[in-house]
């Protein structure tokens, strides 16, 4: 019998992997109803659907392995993540799905929350006042408007794989939908700058840098207590604080 081993478990869902299948369960249907349909949509390689019935999606494992991970050594070479950089272009320039996305916020919308975050990340003495003043002076980049693309919307480290230099496909599309394509580049490096220049050489076109740099600050302030609250830790070596740090 194959062994079940948690992939990632926390209140909201949990993914398990049994052999060569991905057993997601998600009590939240409509964020499955997301996934489905944005792997079906996007013209990058994605899991195969093998069944789905509430709360459980199967999708089958992809060959390769992730492009490494957030606080730990990336295991792909600069050509994977140059790579990676393309397959996120194809993805930005096809056209727009028909739903908004879960999180996606106009800027006014992100000012707040982020406001409301901070306050709490100085209050509660998660984080020192300064490292919270500097990283939301850096996040002001991104609260501007964007134009709409077609965004992955969690596009983590892990959850690109890659066989040599090769994208072998793209996992977890359940906050897919209308968003700043910037953001999808700042998530994917996030904790590793040192391949940022690889994959904008893969995407193939400028990027403004500041807004990279403002949506690293940004997610990372708005994920550390999220995160501890959840079993994660965001103060581990190269995860969020670390990244906070890195803008002072």
């Amino acid at each position: 019998m194959d062994e079940v081993k948690v992939v990632v478990a926390h209140s909201e869902r949990a993914t398990l992997r049994v052999g060569d299948v991905f057993l997601k369960v998600d009590a939240d249907q409509a964020r499955i109803d997301v996934e489905v349909e944005a792997m079906s949509l996007a013209p990058v390689p994605t899991p195969k659907v093998l069944w789905r019935k509430p709360p459980v999606l199967a999708v089958a494992a992809l060959p390769g392995t992730t492009l490494g991970r957030l606080g730990g050594p990336s295991t792909g070479s600069p050509a994977a993540w140059a790579a990676a950089g393309a397959a996120i272009r194809k993805l930005h320039e096809a056209p727009l799905p028909p739903w908004a996305g879960r999180r996606r916020r106009s800027p006014d919308e992100l000012v707040a929350e982020l406001d409301g975050e901070c306050e709490l990340l100085v209050t509660n003495g998660v984080l020192p006042a300064d490292l919270v003043t500097r990283n939301r002076q850096v996040a002001e980049a991104a609260l501007r408007p964007w134009i709409p693309a077609f965004t992955h919307g969690d596009l983590q480290i892990d959850h690109v794989f890659v066989d040599g230099d090769e994208v072998t496909g793209i996992i977890d599309w359940s906050e897919a939908g209308r968003g700043d394509a910037l953001f999808d580049l700042a998530t994917l490096t996030l904790g590793h700058e040192e391949h940022l220049d690889d994959v904008i050489a893969g995407y193939g076109t400028d990027v403004d840098l500041d807004v990279i740099h403002a949506w690293w600050s940004l997610r990372s302030l708005l994920g550390v207590r999220w995160l501890v609250e959840h079993g994660f830790d965001p103060f581990a070596p190269g995860c969020e604080v670390d990244v906070l740090r890195s803008r002072m």
